[in-house]
C-alpha cells in the first residue's frame, strides 16, 4: 500500500484544497492529510485558527479521498508534521509548486526514502481562492462611502508622488453596497476603490496597477477628511472627522463618465497641485471652510488650463472643482451655509447633497 502525505494550515476548506488532495490521492492508496496545532500556528504566524483544531480534524476526515488526518505540534517552521512523518514513513509527501520549505522536505524524505513529489498546477475546476481573500470576504463592510477630493489629486500616482506635498480628500455618504448604488457609474467618485472593499479586498495595487493612484481605496477604507502624504503608498499625516463640512457639500453631475486612467498622461501643473494640497491641508488643520475653498480653487484653476470645461456657476457656492480625473463625472461643489446648500440642490437637479462620513 502506497502512502501518500501531505501537510498545510487548511484552516478554511475551499475547493482548492479539494482538487489538490483528490490530485495526491491519485498517486497512491492511502492519503495522510497533517495540519499545524493552533499552538503551533500561533507561535509562527501568530493567529488562531478559524474553527478548533478537533472540528478541522473531523471536517477533514470526513471528506471521500482522505483516509486520515494528524494534528502536528511541532515547533520547526515548515517542518511540524516531522516527528509524525518519520515515525509514519509514508512513500510520498507531496507539495504544491509555490512550495516555501522545498529543500527542509526533500532532505526529511531522504531520511525515510520517501519520494519528494512536487504537485504541477492544473486547471482550477472553480475559480481560484485562498484562506486569506474568504477571511476578506467575510470581514468585508455590507457598505461603504464613497469620496471627494479637494487637493493634491495626481500626486498619489506614484511616478507623480512629491515628497513633502499631500493629497487632501474625504468619505462621503449616502453609502454604497453591492446591491444598491445610489450614483452614476464612472464618475470620479472613487468607486472602483469602494467596490474592491466590499469584495473583500484591499484594492491600492489594483488600483496602482491600473496606473491610476491610491487615494481611493486608501481613503474609503479609512473614512473621514483626511490629509495623506504624497508618496508610492498611502500614508496618513492627519485625520478630521469632517464635522465642519456637515450640510456645506453637494455633487453636480456633469452628464457624462470619465475614465481616468486614460488621462493619466495628460500633460498639467504638478506645482500648482502641490499648492494647492499645501493650502487644503492648513484649511483641514483649522477647520476653516474658506482656507479649504482656496485649495479647491486653485486645483480648479489647473483643471481648466488642462482643457476642462468651465463647470456651472451655482449660487451660495464658495469652491467648485471636477471630482477624480475630470474631463465629466462629478464635480464638488462647497458652500458656506447648509441652507445654501439646500436651496441650491432643491433649484439644481443635478445637484444632491452628500456629507462627511467617518466611522470611529
Amino acid at each position: 500500500m502506497k502512502k501518500v502525505f501531505v501537510s498545510g494550515c487548511y484552516d478554511i476548506l475551499h475547493a482548492g484544497h479539494l482538487q489538490f488532495f483528490e490530485e495526491a490521492r491519485a498517486l497512491g492508496d492511502y492519503l495522510i492529510v497533517s495540519f499545524a496545532s493552533a499552538e503551533v500556528l500561533w507561535h509562527h504566524k501568530r493567529r488562531k485558527p478559524s474553527i478548533p483544531d478537533e472540528h478541522k480534524q473531523a471536517l477533514l476526515l470526513g471528506l471521500r479521498m482522505i483516509d486520515e488526518v494528524i494534528i502536528t505540534h511541532g515547533h520547526k517552521e515548515g517542518l511540524d508534521f516531522e516527528d509524525d512523518f518519520l515515525r509514519i514513513q509514508p512513500d510520498f509527501l507531496i507539495v504544491t509548486e509555490d512550495d516555501k520549505y522545498g529543500q527542509a522536505k526533500h532532505e526529511l524524505c531522504a531520511k525515510v526514502g520517501a519520494r519528494y513529489t512536487i504537485l504541477p498546477k492544473t486547471p482550477p475546476k472553480f475559480a481560484p481562492v485562498s484562506t486569506s481573500s474568504i477571511v476578506r470576504w467575510v470581514q468585508a463592510p455590507t457598505e461603504a462611502p464613497l469620496r471627494v477630493d479637494f487637493a493634491g489629486g495626481w500626486l498619489d500616482v506614484p511616478r507623480f508622488a512629491r515628497p513633502g506635498e499631500y493629497i487632501v480628500n474625504c468619505a462621503v455618504s449616502p453609502l454604497v453596497s453591492l446591491r444598491e448604488w445610489p450614483y452614476e457609474k464612472q464618475a470620479g467618485l472613487g468607486g472602483s476603490g469602494a467596490w474592491a472593499l466590499l469584495n473583500g479586498r484591499d484594492g491600492v495595487d489594483s488600483e496602482i496597477d491600473l496606473g491610476v493612484g491610491w487615494q481611493d481605496p486608501a481613503v474609503i477604507r479609512e473614512t473621514g477628511l483626511c490629509v495623506w502624504r504624497s508618496g508610492p503608498k498611502p500614508v496618513l499625516d492627519f485625520k478630521h472627522n469632517g464635522d465642519f463640512l456637515t450640510g456645506r457639500m453637494a455633487i453636480y453631475w456633469t452628464g457624462t463618465s470619465h475614465d481616468t486612467p486614460g488621462v493619466a498622461g495628460h500633460p498639467r501643473d504638478y506645482d500648482r497641485i502641490a499648492q494647492s494640497s499645501r493650502i487644503a491641508r492648513d484649511g483641514v488643520l483649522h477647520a476653516d471652510i474658506h482656507k479649504l475653498a482656496e485649495g479647491i480653487t486653485l486645483y480648479h484653476a489647473t483643471q481648466l488650463d488642462e482643457g476642462m470645461e468651465p463647470l456651472t456657476e451655482i449660487e451660495g457656492s464658495i469652491a467648485r472643482k471636477y471630482c477624480g480625473g475630470g474631463y465629466g463625472g462629478y464635480a464638488l461643489y462647497l458652500f458656506t451655509e447648509p441652507a445654501a446648500r439646500d436651496t441650491a440642490v432643491t433649484n439644481t437637479p443635478e445637484l444632491r447633497a452628500v456629507e462627511p462620513f467617518c466611522r470611529v
